[in-house]
Protein backbone atom coordinates (compact mmCIF):
# COMPACT_ATOMS: atom_id res chain seq x y z
CA UNK A 1 0.00 0.00 0.00
CA UNK A 2 1.28 3.64 -0.99
CA UNK A 3 1.83 5.97 1.88
CA UNK A 4 -0.53 9.21 0.95
CA UNK A 5 -0.43 11.74 3.83
CA UNK A 6 -1.90 14.92 1.87
CA UNK A 7 -4.81 14.94 -0.46
CA UNK A 8 -6.96 17.48 -1.76
CA UNK A 9 -11.17 16.98 -1.66
CA UNK A 10 -14.03 19.15 -2.76
CA UNK A 11 -17.25 18.42 -0.92
CA UNK A 12 -20.62 19.97 -1.35
CA UNK A 13 -23.81 19.39 0.54
CA UNK A 14 -27.53 18.13 -0.58
CA UNK A 15 -29.93 20.63 -1.64
CA UNK A 16 -33.33 20.45 0.04
CA UNK A 17 -36.05 19.54 -1.44
CA UNK A 18 -38.63 21.79 -3.02
CA UNK A 19 -42.44 21.68 -1.20
CA UNK A 20 -45.29 20.69 -3.14
CA UNK A 21 -48.48 22.41 -4.57
CA UNK A 22 -51.69 20.25 -3.89
CA UNK A 23 -54.84 20.29 -2.75
CA UNK A 24 -57.24 17.71 -1.11
CA UNK A 25 -59.96 15.91 -3.46
CA UNK A 26 -61.39 12.88 -2.24
CA UNK A 27 -65.04 11.73 -3.13
CA UNK A 28 -67.84 12.63 -0.76
CA UNK A 29 -65.33 14.77 1.35
CA UNK A 30 -65.92 18.50 1.53
CA UNK A 31 -63.61 21.19 2.56
CA UNK A 32 -60.49 20.08 1.27
CA UNK A 33 -57.94 22.79 1.12
CA UNK A 34 -54.11 22.72 0.50
CA UNK A 35 -52.36 19.78 1.95
CA UNK A 36 -48.72 20.00 -0.19
CA UNK A 37 -46.10 18.72 2.05
CA UNK A 38 -42.47 19.86 2.77
CA UNK A 39 -38.87 19.20 0.91
CA UNK A 40 -36.67 16.66 3.02
CA UNK A 41 -33.80 17.98 4.24
CA UNK A 42 -30.18 17.68 2.10
CA UNK A 43 -27.37 15.54 2.91
CA UNK A 44 -24.61 16.98 4.90
CA UNK A 45 -20.97 16.15 4.64
CA UNK A 46 -19.28 14.68 7.79
CA UNK A 47 -15.63 13.88 8.37
CA UNK A 48 -15.09 11.26 11.05
CA UNK A 49 -11.99 9.65 12.51
CA UNK A 50 -11.54 5.65 12.44
CA UNK A 51 -9.31 3.30 13.62
CA UNK A 52 -7.24 0.67 10.97
CA UNK A 53 -6.21 3.51 8.29
CA UNK A 54 -3.19 4.88 8.37
CA UNK A 55 -2.67 6.43 4.91
CA UNK A 56 -4.95 8.90 2.94
CA UNK A 57 -4.54 6.65 -0.04
CA UNK A 58 -8.18 6.46 -0.70
CA UNK A 59 -8.49 10.04 -1.56
CA UNK A 60 -5.86 9.60 -4.02
CA UNK A 61 -8.96 7.55 -6.43
CA UNK A 62 -11.94 9.96 -5.10
CA UNK A 63 -11.84 13.36 -4.72
CA UNK A 64 -15.19 14.22 -5.02
CA UNK A 65 -17.93 13.57 -2.27
CA UNK A 66 -21.74 15.25 -2.32
CA UNK A 67 -24.54 14.83 0.16
CA UNK A 68 -27.70 13.49 -1.92
CA UNK A 69 -30.50 16.36 -2.50
CA UNK A 70 -33.54 15.78 -0.48
CA UNK A 71 -36.43 14.32 -1.57
CA UNK A 72 -39.36 16.59 -3.09
CA UNK A 73 -42.94 17.35 -1.00
CA UNK A 74 -45.84 15.59 -2.03
CA UNK A 75 -49.46 15.86 -1.35
CA UNK A 76 -51.51 14.67 1.24
CA UNK A 77 -49.00 15.99 3.78
CA UNK A 78 -46.41 14.01 3.04
CA UNK A 79 -42.92 15.50 3.48
CA UNK A 80 -40.07 14.66 1.57
CA UNK A 81 -37.54 12.19 2.53
CA UNK A 82 -33.97 13.47 4.02
CA UNK A 83 -30.91 13.17 1.29
CA UNK A 84 -27.99 10.52 2.88
CA UNK A 85 -25.15 12.15 4.31
CA UNK A 86 -21.88 11.90 2.82
CA UNK A 87 -19.06 10.65 5.58
CA UNK A 88 -15.07 11.37 4.67
CA UNK A 89 -13.42 8.37 6.82
CA UNK A 90 -10.12 9.61 7.68
CA UNK A 91 -7.13 8.26 9.94
CA UNK A 92 -6.43 9.01 13.31
CA UNK A 93 -4.12 12.28 13.36
CA UNK A 94 -5.61 13.61 10.37
CA UNK A 95 -6.02 17.85 10.44
CA UNK A 96 -8.70 19.39 7.88
CA UNK A 97 -7.40 22.85 6.66
CA UNK A 98 -9.22 25.34 4.53
CA UNK A 99 -8.59 25.61 0.97
CA UNK A 100 -5.70 28.33 1.90
CA UNK A 101 -3.82 25.68 3.45
CA UNK A 102 -3.46 27.42 6.61
CA UNK A 103 -6.56 27.82 8.51
CA UNK A 104 -7.25 25.16 10.48
CA UNK A 105 -11.06 23.44 10.37
CA UNK A 106 -10.84 20.63 12.52
CA UNK A 107 -8.03 18.05 13.94
CA UNK A 108 -9.21 14.22 13.97
CA UNK A 109 -6.94 13.31 17.04
CA UNK A 110 -9.65 10.25 18.79
CA UNK A 111 -11.61 7.64 16.50
CA UNK A 112 -15.29 7.66 16.69
CA UNK A 113 -14.69 12.12 16.80
CA UNK A 114 -17.19 13.64 13.82
CA UNK A 115 -17.16 16.99 12.76
CA UNK A 116 -19.52 18.56 10.04
CA UNK A 117 -18.04 20.21 6.83
CA UNK A 118 -20.88 21.02 4.89
CA UNK A 119 -24.97 21.57 6.23
CA UNK A 120 -27.29 20.23 3.79
CA UNK A 121 -29.92 22.82 2.72
CA UNK A 122 -33.28 22.79 4.06
CA UNK A 123 -36.28 21.66 2.66
CA UNK A 124 -38.97 23.88 1.05
CA UNK A 125 -42.16 24.88 2.67
CA UNK A 126 -45.05 23.42 0.89
CA UNK A 127 -48.38 24.95 0.22
CA UNK A 128 -49.82 24.09 3.60
CA UNK A 129 -48.01 26.40 5.27
CA UNK A 130 -49.05 28.82 3.76
CA UNK A 131 -52.33 28.56 4.98
CA UNK A 132 -54.37 31.17 6.81
CA UNK A 133 -57.50 32.59 7.52
CA UNK A 134 -57.15 34.91 4.92
CA UNK A 135 -55.35 32.88 2.59
CA UNK A 136 -57.33 29.38 2.75
CA UNK A 137 -56.07 28.18 -1.01
CA UNK A 138 -52.66 29.58 -1.40
CA UNK A 139 -51.01 28.25 -4.38
CA UNK A 140 -47.07 28.64 -3.84
CA UNK A 141 -44.44 26.98 -1.97
CA UNK A 142 -40.81 27.21 -1.35
CA UNK A 143 -37.89 25.68 -3.21
CA UNK A 144 -35.69 23.55 -1.32
CA UNK A 145 -32.28 25.55 0.19
CA UNK A 146 -28.88 25.05 -1.41
CA UNK A 147 -26.12 22.98 -0.23
CA UNK A 148 -22.70 24.60 0.72
CA UNK A 149 -19.56 23.40 -1.23
CA UNK A 150 -16.00 23.90 -0.47
CA UNK A 151 -12.30 22.67 -0.97
CA UNK A 152 -10.38 20.97 1.50
CA UNK A 153 -7.28 19.73 2.23
CA UNK A 154 -6.00 16.34 4.80
CA UNK A 155 -3.14 16.35 6.28
CA UNK A 156 -2.15 13.70 8.34
CA UNK A 157 0.26 13.80 11.23
CA UNK A 158 1.33 10.59 12.55
CA UNK A 159 0.80 10.26 16.30
CA UNK A 160 3.92 8.84 18.10
CA UNK A 161 5.25 9.66 21.84
CA UNK A 162 9.00 9.87 20.45
CA UNK A 163 10.40 10.65 17.20
CA UNK A 164 13.56 9.96 15.45
CA UNK A 165 15.25 12.86 13.40
CA UNK A 166 18.63 13.34 11.70
CA UNK A 167 20.63 13.39 8.28
CA UNK A 168 20.67 10.79 5.75
CA UNK A 169 22.08 6.88 7.10
CA UNK A 170 22.25 8.50 10.61
CA UNK A 171 21.18 5.13 11.73
CA UNK A 172 17.22 5.56 12.53
CA UNK A 173 15.79 2.98 10.34
CA UNK A 174 18.37 0.60 12.11
CA UNK A 175 17.17 1.74 15.68
CA UNK A 176 13.64 1.67 14.90
CA UNK A 177 14.46 -2.15 13.48
CA UNK A 178 16.54 -2.46 16.71
CA UNK A 179 13.49 -1.58 19.03
CA UNK A 180 10.48 -2.49 17.68
CA UNK A 181 8.98 -5.24 15.28
CA UNK A 182 8.96 -2.74 12.10
CA UNK A 183 10.57 -3.87 9.24
CA UNK A 184 11.59 -0.44 7.49
CA UNK A 185 14.25 -0.66 4.25
CA UNK A 186 17.31 -0.41 5.23
CA UNK A 187 20.87 0.05 2.82
CA UNK A 188 24.54 1.98 2.64
CA UNK A 189 23.08 4.65 0.54
CA UNK A 190 21.32 8.37 1.42
CA UNK A 191 17.66 8.34 1.33
CA UNK A 192 16.30 4.68 2.18
CA UNK A 193 13.52 5.80 4.10
CA UNK A 194 10.88 7.21 1.90
CA UNK A 195 8.09 7.50 4.03
CA UNK A 196 7.55 7.72 8.05
CA UNK A 197 6.99 4.56 9.89
CA UNK A 198 5.86 4.03 12.90
CA UNK A 199 6.90 1.32 16.13
CA UNK A 200 5.83 0.37 19.13
CA UNK A 201 9.07 0.19 21.63
CA UNK A 202 8.68 -1.98 24.90
CA UNK A 203 11.17 -1.35 27.36
CA UNK A 204 11.07 -2.29 30.93
CA UNK A 205 7.51 -3.91 30.95
CA UNK A 206 6.58 -0.44 29.53
CA UNK A 207 5.83 0.52 25.74
CA UNK A 208 5.75 3.55 23.46
CA UNK A 209 5.44 4.65 19.96
CA UNK A 210 8.19 5.73 18.09
CA UNK A 211 8.36 7.56 14.65
CA UNK A 212 11.02 7.51 12.00
CA UNK A 213 11.01 9.85 9.14
CA UNK A 214 13.09 10.72 6.08
CA UNK A 215 16.17 12.11 6.52
CA UNK A 216 17.04 15.80 6.36
CA UNK A 217 20.02 17.36 4.56
CA UNK A 218 20.85 21.02 4.20
CA UNK A 219 17.96 23.39 2.44
CA UNK A 220 15.53 20.67 3.25
CA UNK A 221 13.47 23.70 4.14
CA UNK A 222 14.08 24.85 0.62
CA UNK A 223 12.75 21.32 -0.71
CA UNK A 224 16.68 20.18 -1.04
CA UNK A 225 16.25 16.62 -0.69
CA UNK A 226 12.97 15.09 -0.05
CA UNK A 227 12.30 18.30 1.53
CA UNK A 228 11.03 18.99 5.24
CA UNK A 229 7.25 17.99 4.54
CA UNK A 230 7.61 14.62 6.48
CA UNK A 231 8.91 16.56 9.93
CA UNK A 232 4.93 16.91 10.40
CA UNK A 233 4.62 13.70 11.21
CA UNK A 234 6.68 14.63 14.52
CA UNK A 235 5.16 17.86 15.49
CA UNK A 236 2.59 15.52 17.50
CA UNK A 237 5.98 13.58 19.77
CA UNK A 238 6.39 14.70 23.35
CA UNK A 239 10.34 13.86 22.80
CA UNK A 240 13.23 14.04 19.81
CA UNK A 241 15.68 11.54 19.45
CA UNK A 242 18.85 13.41 17.47
CA UNK A 243 20.96 10.65 16.24
CA UNK A 244 24.60 11.89 14.93
CA UNK A 245 26.50 9.36 12.74
CA UNK A 246 29.53 8.60 14.48
CA UNK A 247 31.40 8.18 10.94
CA UNK A 248 30.86 11.24 9.72
CA UNK A 249 33.89 13.73 9.08
CA UNK A 250 32.13 15.95 11.51
CA UNK A 251 29.19 15.36 13.82
CA UNK A 252 29.15 18.56 15.58
CA UNK A 253 28.35 20.00 12.12
CA UNK A 254 26.12 17.34 11.50
CA UNK A 255 23.98 18.55 14.21
CA UNK A 256 23.69 21.79 13.54
CA UNK A 257 22.61 20.98 10.11
CA UNK A 258 19.83 19.14 11.53
CA UNK A 259 18.89 21.86 14.07
CA UNK A 260 18.99 24.78 11.35
CA UNK A 261 16.28 22.75 8.90
CA UNK A 262 14.28 21.95 12.24
CA UNK A 263 14.02 25.59 13.02
CA UNK A 264 13.36 26.91 9.58
CA UNK A 265 10.61 24.46 9.74
CA UNK A 266 9.15 25.97 12.40
CA UNK A 267 5.63 24.09 14.50
CA UNK A 268 7.84 23.79 17.48
CA UNK A 269 10.08 21.55 17.01
CA UNK A 270 13.06 23.39 17.87
CA UNK A 271 11.48 23.52 21.11
CA UNK A 272 10.85 19.91 21.51
CA UNK A 273 12.80 17.87 24.48
CA UNK A 274 15.76 16.54 22.52
CA UNK A 275 18.02 13.51 23.42
CA UNK A 276 20.98 13.61 21.26
CA UNK A 277 22.71 10.83 20.59
CA UNK A 278 26.17 9.40 18.71
CA UNK A 279 25.86 6.41 16.58
CA UNK A 280 27.18 3.31 15.23
CA UNK A 281 29.61 3.46 18.18
CA UNK A 282 30.50 0.23 17.48
CA UNK A 283 32.00 1.19 14.02
CA UNK A 284 34.86 3.51 15.71
CA UNK A 285 38.01 3.04 17.50
CA UNK A 286 38.31 4.71 20.68
CA UNK A 287 40.34 7.83 19.70
CA UNK A 288 37.89 8.61 17.15
CA UNK A 289 34.56 8.17 19.79
CA UNK A 290 36.74 10.20 22.20
CA UNK A 291 36.90 13.18 19.47
CA UNK A 292 33.62 12.74 18.10
CA UNK A 293 31.55 12.85 21.37
CA UNK A 294 33.94 16.33 22.30
CA UNK A 295 32.77 17.57 19.27
CA UNK A 296 29.18 17.04 19.71
CA UNK A 297 29.55 18.08 23.17
CA UNK A 298 30.52 21.10 22.00
CA UNK A 299 27.88 21.33 19.40
CA UNK A 300 24.44 20.75 21.45
CA UNK A 301 25.91 22.10 24.73
CA UNK A 302 25.61 18.91 26.72
CA UNK A 303 26.92 15.47 26.75
CA UNK A 304 25.56 13.20 24.48
CA UNK A 305 24.37 9.40 24.40
CA UNK A 306 26.48 7.00 22.65
CA UNK A 307 24.77 3.85 20.92
CA UNK A 308 25.22 1.17 18.66
CA UNK A 309 21.94 -0.02 17.12
CA UNK A 310 23.97 -3.34 15.98
CA UNK A 311 25.46 -4.42 18.96
CA UNK A 312 22.84 -2.95 21.43
CA UNK A 313 25.53 -0.73 23.46
CA UNK A 314 23.58 2.24 24.54
CA UNK A 315 19.98 1.21 23.70
CA UNK A 316 18.63 0.46 26.72
CA UNK A 317 19.64 3.70 28.36
CA UNK A 318 18.50 5.98 25.48
CA UNK A 319 14.84 4.20 25.70
CA UNK A 320 14.73 4.62 29.42
CA UNK A 321 15.69 8.78 29.00
CA UNK A 322 13.02 9.07 26.10
CA UNK A 323 10.81 7.08 28.67
CA UNK A 324 11.40 9.30 31.67
CA UNK A 325 10.33 12.31 29.33
CA UNK A 326 7.21 10.85 27.94
CA UNK A 327 5.86 10.04 31.43
CA UNK A 328 6.97 13.46 32.66
CA UNK A 329 4.87 14.73 29.94
CA UNK A 330 1.67 12.49 30.34
CA UNK A 331 1.78 13.65 34.05
CA UNK A 332 1.38 17.21 32.91
CA UNK A 333 -1.19 16.23 30.67
CA UNK A 334 -3.20 14.46 33.13
CA UNK A 335 -2.76 17.41 35.55
CA UNK A 336 -4.05 19.97 32.82
CA UNK A 337 -6.97 17.83 31.79
CA UNK A 338 -8.28 17.18 36.01
CA UNK A 339 -11.21 19.27 36.84
CA UNK A 340 -10.57 21.27 38.95
CA UNK A 341 -11.59 20.30 42.69
CA UNK A 342 -12.94 23.46 45.00
CA UNK A 343 -12.87 23.07 48.75
CA UNK A 344 -16.11 25.03 49.23
CA UNK A 345 -19.31 23.30 50.81
CA UNK A 346 -22.34 23.88 51.23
Amino acid sequence: MKFLDQARVFIRSGNGGAGAVSFRREKFIEFGGPDGGDGGRGGSVWVECVTGLNTLIDYRYQQHFKGKTGGHGMGANRTGAGGDDAVLKVPVGTQILDEDEETLIADMTEPGQRVLLCKGGNGGFGNAYFKTSTNQAPRRANPGQEGEERTIYLRLKLIADAGLVGLPNAGKSTFLAATTAAKPKIADYPFTTLIPGLGVVRSDDREFVLADIPGLIEGAHEGIGLGDRFLGHVERCRVLLHLIDGTSEHAGEAYKTVRHELEAYGGGLIDKPEIVALSKADALDPETRKQQIARLKRACKKTPMVLSSASREGVPEVLRALLAIIDEHRVQEEIALAPVQSDWQP
